[in-house]
């Protein structure tokens, strides 16, 4: 069965499979050292788009346990996403066997390490039954610790919002940075003039109070059993680097989109794999385009010093693209080579397709044009294919949100449907949010945002100031806002003024009720439905919403998501001489499952019959037919930020101008390297901003390839 899958696989992936087989079959391809490859030595896999890297990780796993004899639970895979993660699953079930399957500690960073701490959390100071705090959540409380600082920043003239802090919070965890780390050094510099010295002023002090919001937001988050999604990560690499043993089940960890890795996720994978020092990674630099969430690129480049004997392959065939498509698409991206700084790692694309019609690039007076033809050429293909082509099959990819707008007119004009990836998702949604307020409250009694949710919905006249009372209360007597809500309502504690007793006894009856049964074990499928019925939700909806159908068909659909998420839910291994801090249940497996849920994990089930329209960062690793990809212009491609420069500059130590572009160009790279047989890109003459017209010119990165690559002008 070991040598069956490997017929399906091409010479170069063969190679990447075979690294893992023994000497006797095959040498390991030598690269970079001149060493022979053995399965106990790491790898890296270069994969190019579409060249077929899932099939090599999960072939590659598949041989491991077939051919090697491994225990399936002694792998690690990693991804970035969970719809990759039940893809590869998918496809290993059919490997494998469904048993097998579920043996491998598959799934993405943070769900491995919830698997782990909600186990030996307490090793690390964690009680299992932490909740885990959405980005939302996450605003709301930097935007409470935010407000006592208001007059001060006013005063210095500092203008900043909750959801700057936010990012600038995660961005330090993604580093590893602690509050300690990111407040202000005392130290005495020479400023040489008095600007200077007013603006390093003004810049230390907005640093001093980022540093003591992020301080104050970490001691919430413990203070309510939770953690943010960056947390889930350092608190990982906490447990894994200081009890060794609960990583020592590992013998080879295989990590996807390693490109994207950043400073912890790349520790994380250090840790894990620490006792075998075995580990392979698929990724293209070529699509590393997620600086602003602080991947680093540079990871690769650790990883051969950091692991032993680090062997390197290229997956360089494609099986995606028409052949002049591929050729431009490595036209763009292979630039930066003209320029004697560059560290790209050179490498070539191949296809076996056919030449294909060739891109196509055209100019248009405005955006209302560009967007028009758009919308009349979806149509055209459409009708001219005879039914081979849907609205599915074709996809408009922007370089950020804002220029959606006139595409969507266009395409309502037309009566052409369509959907925006990335946009409002599922769990995002009101009613599905109050729901699970609840059901995280029956759980983790102490987080409070879930608290504060649940207590006015429905309504029970809990105004802000009464709901203000009880968290003030309850923060005096050191106590969670449940808890003195539920003595309230026993005659333990005395009543506030104005009374909430009476507001709050259905509210506490749903929560013990609810509690009861969780405590019984009943299916999360079925608490929801209990919870909605005790609260009597869907009469709410009907009252409160004029889209309550929608909404109330949404939480049918989590009653789904809820039958199916704790279905082959993986287990950690049991580590000899320590009791797990907390049975894990039913109830928390879902919310955690529901927490952890990728975006783009749900559809709606007619999505694949409307065109797709979606930024090209939310496009990354899917696929069309068809793709559109407007704007293709200076000031767009590419679009200088200043955040840009900086990762750019951080992320290479280049210091030739030309280097601060190639995150974008890896993006448009990215682009059109999603499309399988035609891509347009267009562009303008003048396109408004902020309410006037400005003159735009073709993109760089276009206009310096144009005469040397056929490209179809119309």
């Amino acid at each position: 069965m070991a040598e069956d899958l490997l017929k399906s696989l091409n010479s170069a992936q063969t190679r990447c499979v075979f690294q893992v087989a023994s000497c006797s079959i095959i040498r390991a391809l030598i690269y970079r050292t001149g060493v022979t490859h053995r399965p106990d030595f790491p790898l890296q896999i270069l994969a190019g788009p579409g060249s077929g890297k899932t099939k090599v990780l999960t072939s590659r796993i598949a041989y491991m346990i077939l051919h090697h004899g491994m225990d399936p639970s002694s792998i690690c895979a990693v991804t970035f996403t969970n719809k990759a993660a039940n893809e590869m699953r998918a496809r290993l079930v059919k490997l494998i066997g469904k048993d097998s399957v579920n043996k491998v500690k598959l799934g993405t960073f943070h769900a491995i390490c919830a698997l782990f701490l909600r186990k030996y959390g307490t090793s690390v100071g964690l009680d299992g039954n932490f909740t885990i705090c959405d980005s939302d959540e996450s605003k709301r409380i930097v935007t409470k610790l935010l407000k006592p600082y208001d007059d001060f920043l006013s005063s210095k003239d500092i203008q900043v919002n909750a959801a700057t802090l936010c990012s600038l919070i995660s961005r330090a965890k993604s580093k590893g940075e602690t509050p300690e780390d990111v407040m202000p050094r005392k130290e005495s510099r020479y400023v040489s003039s008095k600007a200077a010295a007013s603006s390093k002023s003004t810049n230390e002090e907005f640093q001093r109070v980022f540093a003591e919001i992020y301080r104050d937001y970490e001691k919430t988050l413990r203070k309510s059993n939770s953690l943010d999604f960056d947390d889930l990560l350092l608190f990982g690499v906490r447990l894994f680097s200081q009890h060794p043993r609960y990583a020592a089940w590992c013998q080879h960890i295989l990590v996807d989109e390693f490109q994207d890795t950043n400073a912890v996720q790349y520790k994380l994978m250090c840790c894990i794999a620490d006792a075998s020092r075995c580990a392979t990674v698929v990724g293209d630099p070529d699509q590393s385009i997620y600086g602003w969430r602080s991947a680093d690129i540079t990871n690769l480049g650790k990883m051969q010093n950091d692991f032993p004997n680090v062997a390197q392959i290229m997956l360089e065939q494609n099986y995606r693209s028409a052949g002049s498509i591929l050729a431009m698409s490595l036209a763009i991206i292979s630039q930066g080579e003209l320029y004697r700084h560059t560290s790209r790692i050179a490498k070539t694309l191949h296809t076996d397709h056919p030449l294909g019609p060739l891109p196509m690039l055209r100019s248009f007076p405005t955006e209302h044009d560009e967007a028009a033809f758009i919308a009349w050429e979806i149509n055209r293909m459409i009708a001219q294919s005879g039914g081979m082509l849907g609205f599915g099959d074709f996809a408009v990819l922007l370089r950020f949100n804002a220029i959606s707008r006139t595409i969507e007119n266009a395409l309502r004009m037309e009566g052409i449907p369509n959907r925006m990836l990335g946009g409002h998702q599922f769990f995002e949604r009101a009613e599905i949010k109050d729901t699970l307020a609840y059901l995280q409250l029956v759980d983790n009694p102490h987080f409070e945002p879930a608290f504060s949710r649940a207590i006015n919905i429905p309504p029970r006249g809990i105004g802000d100031k009464s709901l203000g009372e009880i968290l003030s209360r309850a923060q005096k007597l050191g106590i969670s806002p449940l808890t003195l809500v539920e003595r309230i309502n026993d005659s333990i504690i005395p009543d506030l003024k104005p009374s909430v007793k009476r507001k709050v006894q259905s509210f506490v009856n749903v929560i013990r009720s609810l509690r009861s049964s969780a405590t019984d074990g009943m299916e999360p499928a079925q608490l929801i439905g209990k919870l909605v019925e005790l609260i009597g939700y869907q009469e709410y909806l009907k009252k409160s919403q004029p889209d309550w159908d929608t909404r109330w068909e949404n939480i049918q659909e989590l009653i789904n998501f809820a039958s199916d998420a704790t279905t082959d839910a993986p287990n950690a291994p049991v580590v000899d001489g320590d009791e797990p801090s907390l049975q894990d249940t039913p109830l928390r497996q879902f919310l955690q499952a529901s927490m952890l849920s990728s975006a783009g994990d749900q559809s709606n089930e007619n999505d694949d019959e409307k065109v797709s329209i979606a930024t090209c960062h939310a496009a990354k690793g899917l696929e069309w037919p068809v793709v559109f990809v407007p704007a293709v212009e200076h000031g767009t491609f590419p679009f200088y930020r200043s955040d840009d420069i900086h990762e750019e500059r951080q992320a290479y130590h280049l210091i030739h101008p030309s280097a601060l572009t190639r995150s974008i160009r890896r993006l448009l790279y990215v682009a059109c390297t999603r499309a399988q047989t035609s891509l347009y890109l267009t562009h303008t003459s003048k396109r408004k901003v902020a309410g006037v017209f400005k003159s735009r010119d073709l993109s760089e990165f276009i206009s310096k390839i144009r005469y040397n690559y056929p490209v179809r002008y119309f």
